[in-house]
């Protein structure tokens, strides 16, 4: 009952950050959704793209409002440490979203099953899911599949770096663990689900380290033991399962990292560590650590989304 009574305790602690944040916030849970005015040429709303009757599996297309044949694609992720299964609609529309659609990408706002439907990897199965619906869908929403990125903030930011960092591998062995990659969710198992690029907003990339800087305490189980049923000190393996920055390597596509010095959900050290690594790997990177910087609070300057901007184009965004 007390590990029970701890867990809620840290979904409403966070949640209560949700509520807090602007532009975006925590990537928030769907009763603390924020209206952002974007401006597009069209829209669709609860698309299923795995095929069944799933609420958590719809996501929402929005289309630049400069009409033209076909769209660079971002996929964007909402953060929710991995709580919340239906918060498409807050995925920092208003920020993120919104300069992607001025700078003429296509934007994807999936849905996703949350650490209380399915344990891990079935969120990553999901976004492998989205990428390949992207390409079997291409003609319909007017995709250009030869770009396809994934952005995510928080937890979103976590399955935007993984998809990237294990992008082109189906399975792989993590210590005593067999881990499936890429999941049979959908109607398009037989399209690709490689991403040209990413973006990484304040995600927590090695959940093996979640102590290497000062942050807030989420009680006797974190998001992260959750969403693996597990405990860092009984089972490490799955810990490294999680984590991006045990998949990194030369092969791996562009990535870009914002993070806040002062994030006292996740802590700096986590973008710091990743950066570090792809850059040592020779993986095309950059990276914006703001000093100031909160957990999404002071992150979403027009100088940052820009960067943002400006990456993806040179990837290969702008052709």
């Amino acid at each position: 009952m007390k590990k029970k009574l701890s867990s809620v305790l840290s979904m409403l602690c966070l949640a209560t950050m949700a509520v807090a944040q602007p532009g975006g916030g925590f990537g928030g849970f769907g009763g603390f959704q924020q209206q952002a005015a974007l401006e597009t040429s069209q829209e669709w709303k609860d698309v299923n793209y795995a095929g069944d009757d799933q609420a958590f599996h719809t996501c929402d297309i929005y289309l630049p409002k400069q009409a033209k044949a076909a769209y660079p694609v971002v996929i964007h992720i909402y953060g929710s440490a991995w709580f919340s299964n239906s918060s498409k609609g807050a995925a920092d529309l208003g920020t993120i979203v919104k300069a992607l659609l001025n700078a003429g990408y296509a934007v994807v706002c999936p849905n996703h099953r949350s650490s209380i439907d399915a344990k891990w990897p079935a969120q990553l199965h999901d976004i492998r899911a989205v990428i390949r619906f992207v390409r079997g869908e291409a003609a319909k929403y007017r995709f250009d599949t030869s770009f396809i990125a994934t952005s995510g903030f928080s937890s979103g930011g976590h399955l935007s770096s993984i998809a990237a960092t294990t992008s082109g591998q189906k399975q792989a062995t993590v210590g005593s663990i067999d881990i499936d990659l890429e999941g049979s969710v959908g109607n398009y198992c037989n399209e690709l689900s490689t991403v040209n690029a990413a973006c990484d907003w304040s995600g927590p990339v090695d959940l093996t380290a979640m102590d290497c800087g000062d942050h807030m305490q989420m009680g006797e189980k974190s998001p992260e033991d959750i969403l693996l049923n597990a405990s860092l000190a009984e089972e490490p393996d799955k810990y490294l399962s999680l984590s991006a920055t045990n998949y990194v390597d030369k092969n791996d596509p562009p990535i870009i990292i914002f993070h806040g010095e002062k994030d006292n959900v996740v802590p700096c050290c986590q973008g710091k560590k990743f950066y570090e690594l792809l850059k040592a790997a020779g993986v095309k990177t950059e990276a914006t650590f703001v000093p100031e910087g909160g957990h999404g609070m002071g992150m979403y300057s027009e100088d940052n989304l820009q960067k943002m901007v400006g990456f993806l184009n040179e990837a290969g965004g702008k052709k």
